[in-house]
């Protein structure tokens, strides 16, 4: 699956200034760690972004925001945002923002 490579040229400029950022492909697209935990990324044309469990429902009432599922099961705390809801430079940095609010309380994967 080939992913937005402009979408991750976006995400690499805002996260430019923030301290320990990897990039890792994974689930056909790719994945920008932060403290080597999963924060944002990009699958196909959608913005995945790992916001928590309590801002979960209320980003799900956001224009272009959508469930993320994995083998047809909602992921809480992680969602997708589409086109319509990163129209604008304050919409992008306002879900870059949350991932990157959430990512100090967000544990990391077992290795």
């Amino acid at each position: 699956m080939a992913f937005n490579e402009k979408l991750s040229d976006r995400i690499r400029e805002a996260l430019c200034d923030v301290d320990n950022v990897t990039e890792k492909y994974m689930f056909g697209g790719v994945c920008y760690m932060v403290n080597s935990k999963m924060c944002v990324g990009v699958a196909g044309d959608k913005l995945m972004c790992r916001i928590g469990k309590s801002m979960y429902n209320n980003a799900l009432e956001k224009p272009g925001c959508e469930e993320m599922t994995f083998n047809g099961k909602p992921m809480n705390g992680y969602v997708y945002v589409n086109e319509d809801g990163m129209k604008n430079r304050e919409d992008f940095n306002y879900w870059i923002g949350l991932c990157l609010k959430f990512n100090p309380e967000a544990k990391a994967s077992k290795k």
